[in-house]
Parts: structure tokens; C-alpha cells; sequence
């Protein structure tokens, strides 16, 4: 045996930490993978409220985990969802707090024109799930706004297309919200814009629109994907402003169609949706004054026409007029000889009256009146003096009665009349209270006369048997058992052995045989 033993194998090799190890092993991934691109599908997508973005990438085999920091993923044109297929850049890394690789991505892209569509047909199930393309919910357009709110990039060639447009068919007054129409930002800035048009108030400093349009030239498929997102295609369906659409070629199909009011072809198209033809409304309006005008004028002739055939079937106002003269003539002629024999028939009789309106015959009746007055006035001192008497000595009498001392006399005979009919009353409650208690009491001694028990006490017996009353001998013979009762009590006889009987109630002595 050796003095120094072998090392065991291993024994010399180095010894790291728990960080020293996690962190070589993300040395060396992150400089075997620095760079990558990775193809698949989205599964799990979790966006807590730090703003980043966790997901997974999967394939049929494997699943890797991905992570887009906030910074990158406000930049990003096309926001994960699970269930699509894109193609990832970043760089893979490790996680040494859970032992774990990743890649942080710092791009990422649908993979191809299938998963953009597969995707808008989801989004476009989702909305029309919620009842956002129900047709009952569209607002018709106003005929002819006053303001025109347009949502589209300020520098393109769309905007001057409207607004030559308009200005063609019916000048109106045109407000502008620029916008990225392509982009990572188009879609926060048209839901924005959408959002600030319906934002003002009508009157204000900045007149509120009547009409919105949301406008943008033709492209590709990428390039108008941003009005495929729901955030816009939310807010045009939020909008209190009718919305017309106008994204794109004829071909060209976006969200936000579905939810407007109304699509228009082309931004061209829209305006014309949005104002009618100023020469063509002039014409129509000219062309109704003058059937207005036509229309009036054969009311006016009709109307005409009908008085003065109405007027053809009336008699002449000369015709009308014959009679109520002549009913006035006749009328005049009798009038003044009415006049004279009433004026005739009232001197008459005034100067009837008159004749017994004599002044000696007025002053002869004045006379007489004063000679009966004087008689009446003599008679009326007497009269009263008698009358004051009268009612004088009424009152003394009266004054007599109402003396305290003979009020109190009265009070005193009343009371002692009380007092003997309280004691009266009393008196008779207590006759009547012993005639009762002596009739009581003869009752109960007539009760104790009249009961069997006292015949029992004078040496009678009463005899039942099998719980029956025994009147005879013969009943007696048949009897198993026989109960006699006495004063004192009752006792069983019989030679038989008792049999169960039921109990009997106590029988009066009108019933039972006292022996």
C-alpha cells in the first residue's frame, strides 16, 4: 500500500457557484445565438402592468419563451396574439432566476399573407360578435354638413383630392387631424383623432364636424393594416360623427368599413357621399319654385273659377235687397201714427192724475197724516213707559231666583235627595243580594233532599252488575259479579271469577235500584 494515495477521479476539478455557472452558461448561448430569427406560432401572451410583452413560441415539438421589453413593444407594427404565426428576431439569452433560456425579441412580423388574414378573420368574427357591423346601428349621412372632420396624412395626395372634390360640388368648411396612415403609429393616432373630432363642443372655438371621414390611398395588404387594428376599428364605432370610410382602392377592405356608417370606394367617392352638387341642387330647387309657382297659379285660377261659378247661382244684391225695403216702408208708415195715439193715451192719463193732485187736497191729506201722528206719538210714551215696567219687573223677579243664598239652598236639597237615593239604592242591592243567597241556599238543600246519596245514609244500597244498574232478581242471577254500593263505600260480591268490564259512569238514584 502506498503512503500518498491516487486522487480519486474529479476530485481536482474547479468548483463554481450557483452564478458563476448560470452566468457562463449565458455567455455561451449568447454567443453561439447572438442574432436569430425564429418561425412559429404564438401560444401563451401575457402582458402584465409593467408594459412588457411575455409569450410563447411553439411548433409541434418544442416552445420557446420570448419576452418584448415595453420600449419595443410601443414600436412594434404588428401586436402579438395568440394562435398567429410570425417570424421573431432577437437575441437569445438566459434567465439565471428561474434556470431557464429565452429570447428577447426585438422585432416581430406576421409570417406571410395567411397569417395576416387569418388574423383579420378573427378580429372580424370578434367585432361582428359584439354587434359592431349590425347595419340597425349605422347613422345615416347629414344631406349637407356644415363642417367636415377628415382624418387622414396631411402631406399625401388624398387630402387634396377631397378638398377638390368638395370644392367642385359644395364648398364647405374642412377640418384636418394629420395622422400616420401606415405604421406602428397609424393606428393610435386615427383612434385618436376619431376619439378628439367627437371630443368638441358644438360651437366652441373649434367647430365640432357634422361628417368625419377617414381617408387613405391604395397599397398593399401591410400598408393599410393599421385600419385593420381594433382600436380603430373601435373608436369608429364609438364616433357620435357619422363616419364614412375611404381606405384604399375599390378592392382594398379594412375594419374600419365594417363599422362606418358608409364605405366610399376611393377618398374621391367619399366626398362626393359627403356633399351634393351645388349646380345640380340650384337646378332642382329652380325647377321646384317653378312647379311651385305653376302649382299656385292653377290654385288661383281654379279658385277663381269656382266663385264665379258660385257667384253666376246667386241672385243679384238689388233682388236680395227688395223685401227687407219694403218690410221698412210699411214699417215707417206705421210708425207715426203709433207715436201720436201713445203720446195721446199718456196725457190722458196724466191729466187723470193730475186732477186728484189738487194742492188743497195734498194739504188736506198732510193734515190728517200730522193728526195721526200726533195721536200715535201721544199713545207711544205711555207705551214704552209700560213696556220698560214690564220687562223691569221681569227681570227682578228673575234677579230674585239667581241669589247665592237660595242657589245654595237648592244645592243642599239636591244633595240630601242624592244621598237618600244612594241609600235607597244601596238598601235595595242588598235585599236583592240576600233573596238570591236564600234561594241558593234552599236550591242546594233541596239538591241534598232529592240525591240518592242521602238514601244511601238512611240504609239503602244501590246493586250493579256487569256494570249495569240490577232492577231484579233474575238480573241479579245472570250477573257474574255484583257491586253494591253504600254509604260508605262499595263492595264486590260473586263466586265467579271478576271479568274485565268497563268502567260505568255514576248513576243517579232516578236510575239506579236502592235496596
Amino acid at each position: 500500500m502506498d503512503l500518498i494515495d491516487d486522487p480519486a477521479e474529479g476530485l481536482n476539478s474547479p468548483e463554481f457557484t450557483v452564478t458563476e455557472i448560470s452566468g457562463a452558461i449565458k455567455r455561451v448561448i449568447e454567443g453561439e445565438f447572438g442574432h436569430v430569427r425564429i418561425r412559429g406560432e404564438v401560444g401563451r401572451v401575457s402582458r402584465p402592468r409593467s408594459g412588457h410583452i411575455y409569450l410563447d413560441l411553439k411548433d409541434d415539438k418544442s416552445v420557446i419563451s420570448g419576452v418584448i421589453w415595453k420600449g419595443v413593444s410601443a414600436r412594434l407594427e404588428t401586436q402579438p396574439e395568440e394562435g398567429m404565426e410570425v417570424v421573431a428576431t432577437g437575441r437569445v439569452t438566459t434567465f439565471g432566476g428561474q434556470s431557464k433560456y429565452q429570447i428577447v425579441i426585438e422585432d416581430i412580423k406576421p409570417a406571410g399573407m395567411g397569417a395576416l388574414m387569418a388574423l383579420l378573420e378573427k378580429r372580424k368574427k370578434m367585432l361582428a360578435e359584439e354587434g359592431l357591423f349590425d347595419p340597425a346601428r349605422k347613422r345615416p349621412l347629414p344631406y349637407l354638413p356644415e363642417v367636415i372632420g377628415v382624418v387622414t396624412s396631411p402631406s399625401g395626395a388624398v387630402i387634396r383630392d377631397i378638398l377638390h372634390r368638395l370644392r367642385d360640388r359644395f364648398p364647405r368648411k374642412v377640418l384636418i387631424w394629420p395622422v400616420a396612415v401606415q405604421g406602428a403609429k397609424c393606428a393610435p393616432e386615427v383612434a385618436r383623432a376619431i376619439a378628439g373630432f367627437n371630443a368638441l363642443t358644438p360651437g366652441g372655438a373649434v367647430p365640432r364636424p357634422d361628417l368625419l371621414i377617414v381617408a387613405r390611398g391604395g397599397g398593399s395588404v401591410e400598408d393599410l393594416w393599421g385600419f385593420n387594428e381594433e382600436i380603430v376599428a373601435r373608436a369608429a364605432a364609438a364616433s357620435e360623427i357619422p363616419l364614412i370610410s375611404a381606405v384604399g382602392h375599390e378592392t382594398d377592405t379594412t375594419l374600419i368599413d365594417f363599422v362606418s356608417d358608409k364605405r366610399a370606394p376611393t377618398p374621391t367617392a367619399a366626398a362626393e357621399l359627403a356633399v351634393p352638387v351645388r349646380h345640380e341642387l340650384a337646378a332642382w330647387l329652380d325647377g321646384q319654385e317653378a312647379r311651385m309657382a305653376q302649382l299656385v297659379s292653377q290654385g288661383l285660377s281654379m279658385r277663381g273659377q269656382r266663385l264665379r261659378d258660385m257667384g253666376r247661382a246667386l241672385p243679384r244684391a238689388e233682388t236680395l235687397l227688395d223685401g227687407p225695403r219694403q218690410r221698412l216702408d210699411r214699417a215707417a208708415e206705421k210708425l207715426e201714427p203709433a207715436l201720436i195715439a201713445g203720446v195721446q193715451r199718456r196725457r190722458v192719463r196724466l191729466a187723470d192724475v193730475s186732477g186728484s193732485l189738487r194742492p188743497a187736497t195734498l194739504r188736506q191729506r198732510l193734515a190728517n197724516d200730522r193728526r195721526r201722528l200726533e195721536s200715535i206719538a201721544l199713545r207711544l210714551a205711555p207705551a214704552l213707559g209700560r213696556g220698560v215696567a214690564a220687562k223691569r219687573d221681569r227681570y227682578d223677579s228673575r234677579a230674585k231666583a239667581f241669589r247665592p243664598a237660595a242657589l245654595e239652598r237648592d244645592r243642599l236639597a239636591k244633595a240630601q235627595a242624592f244621598e237618600k237615593l244612594v241609600a235607597r239604592l244601596s238598601e235595595a242591592g242588598q235585599r236583592q243580594t240576600r233573596g238570591w243567597r236564600d234561594r241558593l241556599e234552599g236550591l242546594e238543600r233541596l239538591r241534598e233532599t232529592l240525591s240518592y246519596k242521602s238514601t244511601l245514609a238512611r240504609g239503602y244500597a244501590v246493586v250493579r252488575g256487569d256494570g249495569a244498574v240490577v232492577t231484579d232478581t233474575r238480573a241479579a242471577k245472570k250477573a257474574a259479579v255484583l257491586e253494591i254500593e253504600f254509604a260508605d263505600g262499595r263492595l264486590t260480591v260473586g263466586g265467579k271469577p271478576a271479568a274485565v268490564r268497563k268502567k260505568t259512569p255514576e248513576v243517579p238514584p232516578e236510575q239506579g235500584s236502592l235496596l
